[in-house]
């Protein structure tokens, strides 16, 4: 490794593109500085990041090649620990660990007639003798399978060893220039009232998202959470693939296919928290406060009431690295969205704080620079070891170069959630009425991104979903989705204004807002309802934790008009690639006539949100000359609109100039409608 620097290789290059940031160039030299030591002392200490990050394989309970079991775990304030389970008639003490240095233990169990001692489908518990003598029976922080049975509380640790695991037949994608991604949770991935299963995704879901021409599936609440509600984002055990939804040879197959139709497949990771249980979580687990946590006040998030890790410590780094590591290479993920970055990365955790923009918000003493070296960390292990997997952060703060290198004294992510843009439209929708939408504050909050980070623009996702808030298509149409969304029932005004404003706000988000489009699984037909999980307060209901599919294939619903609309969307972009190319030039944003018009990917986007006024003869300014025809028209039947338009009207250019554009052509654009069109003169 080269000697050491305080100073990141190409900072000088970001400084340069954000001069604004060059008052706080300590700060990068310090965060990288961290970063550069913990991978220097990483080289020296455990032979290097990728041996490190593959502790997956010695710590837990591992089969060895000759069949025996060995086993290792950190617990620091214990005073003795022991292994227990089916396979010794859970004898508490028949099994101890030997005491290693720097609070690890390790148990080797020799094989029996050349078998595993431990037999596959057996249960096994880690008993920890606390300091004060209490003895703690706890399912080990690194164990790959846990399970519960109907009449218990408590997650079970069950020995995961098949004599034939799944075996991955197709390769992973290639990394994607454009990501189209359907944002998705197995266990609601039904019409029918119940927990879904891997094998329901695998062969009921993946065919709809193929067709749909989504790209990228991120897939939430994978990693194991004891109760289901919490969305998976209360973490019992982070090695385990939620059994709920089946085994984990049904996960790996359910990737595998997934691989097998060029959909690239991210896991939603919670590395910012974990649940406060102790009896099925890591909580606790060595009998202290502390182990994989900050002690007292500062290791408890006081909004989610759950645990937050201790990112300078040494085995928390091996814990979290290694479990990114196993999702990658047992399960074959494409990569991980990283919830709650804006949690990890400032010691308020965001809690009362609103983010102005001020470059001071983001530097200083209260940065979290331990978790920020953390996920440093996390991105370069994951670029070096697997450069076409993907990372996305999800951080409601701005922090500038999140999504640069490394090199530059960035985070490393790849994209980063424009999450202005649901909250925008939300609020546009519940406060103004459609004559008073500011076209200009539309533009804004879809092209205010930070130059050079690549950013996932959406309209809405699992966010608005939930209970005590309103999906789009309900705040649009609200209490009529139940009785006027049948077309043999006439169009009412709420409907018609619904189903055109649905559309026209997913086009301009996705060609406008970033460089990737994601969606929530069945928000692409204006899913009814809002999602509510079975919990005590509906009487443990599944009737709001399912996707009702089947509205879509009902001939006789308006549902099937905005999936068609939605998956001609996407098929245009996977031709033309706007997402993948620069930012759009936007040549109007129109207050009176609230028109919106811009150019992408060499196509003409035209978007007309006036209630009630179309436009004859509108002029549009354009770079390229030549012929002009329409490719995408919300207005068209096949996707509820009012076939006011003739497809095969050709638009000719002019040599006009007009909002700074060298030419311009004349069009016909109704009102809530949103063109598409290209130039016929350039193939493609």
């Amino acid at each position: 490794m080269a000697a050491a620097s305080t100073e990141p290789p190409r900072l000088q290059q970001l400084l340069e593109r954000d001069p604004y940031l060059a008052p706080f160039r300590t700060d990068f030299q310090r965060r990288y500085s961290l970063f550069y030591n913990h991978l220097k002392n990483i080289e020296e200490s455990e032979g290097g990041l990728d041996k490190f990050t593959k502790s997956y394989k010695t710590f837990g309970v591992n089969q060895l090649a000759d069949g025996g079991i060995y086993c290792k775990e950190w617990a620091p304030g214990a005073e003795a620990v022991f292994l227990a389970g089916d396979f010794n008639g859970w004898n508490p003490f028949s099994h101890p660990y030997k005491k290693l240095e720097y609070g690890k233990w390790e148990l080797l169990i020799p094989p029996q007639d050349g078998h595993s001692p431990v037999p596959h489908g057996s249960k096994l518990k880690v008993v920890i003798r606390a300091q004060n003598g209490a003895l703690l029976y706890r399912i080990s922080p690194w164990a790959r399978y846990v399970v519960r049975d109907e009449d218990k509380v408590n997650y079970d640790w069950v020995h995961w060893n098949p004599p034939q695991s799944y075996i991955h037949k197709n390769p992973s994608p290639k990394r994607l220039k454009s990501l189209r991604i359907y944002e998705s949770h197995v266990g609601i991935a039904s019409p029918e009232g119940k927990v879904a299963s891997y094998k329901n995704f695998t062969y009921n879901v993946l065919p709809r998202i193929k067709d749909l021409g989504y790209n990228c599936v991120q897939l939430m609440a994978i990693m194991e959470h004891a109760y289901y509600a919490s969305f998976g984002y209360q973490v019992t055990s982070f090695f385990a693939a939620s059994s709920r939804y089946g085994t984990p040879d049904d996960l790996k197959e359910m990737i595998d296919v997934a691989h097998s139709m060029g959909i690239t497949v991210l896991l939603d990771v919670v590395h910012s928290h974990a649940s406060k249980n102790s009896e099925d979580g890591l909580n606790q687990f060595d009998g202290t406060d502390s182990c994989f946590f900050h002690s007292g006040y500062r290791g408890t998030h006081q909004l989610w009431d759950s645990r937050l890790f201790d990112y300078a410590n040494w085995e928390v780094l091996r814990f979290l690295l290694s479990n990114l590591r196993m999702w990658i290479e047992d399960y074959r993920f494409d990569g991980f969205r990283f919830d709650g970055v804006t949690s990890m990365l400032y010691h308020h955790h965001g809690i009362g704080t609103g983010f102005s923009g001020d470059y001071n918000e983001y530097f200083g003493l209260h940065v979290d620079e331990d978790a920020l070296c953390y996920l440093m960390l996390a991105n370069h292990m994951i670029n070096t070891l697997h450069p076409e997997c993907i990372t996305i952060a999800e951080d409601v703060s701005g922090m500038p170069a999140l999504c640069r290198p490394v090199e530059e004294g960035g985070g490393g992510f790849d994209y980063r959630l424009a999450m202005a843009i649901p909250d925008k439209w939300i609020q546009i929708i519940k406060e103004l009425k459609d004559e008073d939408w500011n076209m200009g504050n539309i533009v804004h909050t879809l092209t205010n991104r930070r130059y050079e980070e690549k950013y996932i623009a959406y309209a809405e996702s699992h966010d608005q979903a939930l209970v005590g808030d309103k999906t789009l298509a309900f705040h649009l149409m609200d209490a009529e989705m139940y009785t006027n969304m049948s077309v043999l029932m006439p169009l009412t005004p709420v409907i018609d204004r619904g189903i055109q404003l649905h559309k026209m706000i997913r086009l301009i988000t996705h060609a406008l807002g970033g460089e990737s489009y994601l969606n929530f699984m069945g928000n692409e037909f204006g899913h009814p309802e809002w999602l509510d999980f079975p919990r005590i307060g509906n009487n443990e209901s599944y009737h709001y934790a399912r996707r009702q599919f089947n509205l879509t294939e009902d001939d006789l619903l308006r549902y099937k008009f905005l999936n068609a609309f939605d998956r001609d969307m996407n098929k245009l972009e996977e031709r033309f690639g706007w997402l993948a190319s620069p930012q759009a030039y936007v040549s109007e944003k129109h207050e009176s006539n609230k028109v919106i018009a811009f150019e992408r990917a060499g196509l003409i986007f035209i978007f007309n949100f006036h209630p009630y006024q179309s436009y004859v003869d509108y002029r549009v300014g354009i770079e390229t000359p030549g012929k002009y025809k329409i490719l995408l028209d919300s207005d068209a039947g096949e996707y509820g609109g009012h076939q006011r338009l003739d497809h095969n009207t050709e638009y000719f250019s002019e040599e006009f100039p007009h909002n700074y554009r060298p030419n311009s052509i004349m069009v016909y654009i109704p009102s809530r409608v949103a063109l598409v069109l290209h130039n016929t003169d350039i193939p493609k």
